[in-house]
């Protein structure tokens, strides 16, 4: 089993879920007590926040993703797993500067969307993932179109992603938010919706809403074990 390098603390909060999730599939595939081996890069999340949102020195930014792609390349992993999705936004920029190659989080999702037959999804996360072309970009690369929420709807995934997700804050009332905007963009012609924040599947699931939902941490998680075992 190839070394899985991951480039996580933003937030501890997914990145403990990615753990979790590759050691569980790692098992599920593999059967015993077997599990995955792993190497992490653990950031500060604040210092990478006080970059994007105080400075807004998206170079400085990227230097920190790349020195940790680095990292974990040094330390003998065979790909990234970056357990983020606004930060995929660099690796354009830095994949160049690594032998390893990444496991970019929206073409594994584009792949599920496709596999289950969809063309039109709409897209949750932080502002910087759903206003910012790189992740529809992507999806546009398979066929598929995104819808994006309204601004006062953004502003309202981004701010309680910052302040309650991932800080391990999972509130029944945002959870109730989050479930009729997922029917809003339902309604608005959307064939499934895109959590595309890695803690937004921490507070709401495929269980909790009748509409049909891609869980990025866990279609990213399953993708990095097959490529682990490929």
């Amino acid at each position: 089993m190839k070394k899985i390098g991951l480039v996580g603390g933003l937030s501890w909060v997914s990145t403990a879920a990615y753990y979790r999730i590759l050691n569980e599939r790692t098992q599920a595939k593999l059967a015993g007590v077997n599990s995955a081996r792993i190497i992490l890069e653990s950031l500060n999340r604040q210092q990478y926040v006080d970059l994007v949102l105080g400075r807004n020195d998206e170079a400085a930014a990227c230097e920190i993703i790349l020195n940790a792609a680095r990292s974990v390349e040094a330390g003998g992993a065979a790909f990234v797993v970056i357990c983020c999705n606004d930060a995929h936004r660099f690796i354009p920029e830095i994949e160049r500067s690594i032998s390893i190659p990444f496991l970019h989080i929206a073409k594994t999702t584009a792949h599920a969307i496709r596999r289950a037959g969809l063309s039109r999804v709409a897209l949750m996360g932080v502002k910087k993932t759903m206003e910012e072309a790189f992740y529809p970009n992507v999806l546009a690369e398979y066929g598929i179109d995104t819808i994006i929420p309204n601004d006062d709807e953004r502003d309202y995934i981004d701010n309680t992603i910052l302040e309650e997700l991932v800080k391990g804050v999972f509130l029944r009332s945002t959870k109730k938010e989050y479930a009729a905007l997922m029917r809003k963009l339902y309604g608005r012609g959307a064939d499934g919706i895109v959590l595309g924040c890695t803690e937004i599947p921490l507070l709401i699931g495929a269980d909790d809403v009748d509409v049909p939902t891609f869980s990025t941490t866990e279609i990213h998680c399953y993708a990095a074990i097959e490529m682990a075992l490929a």
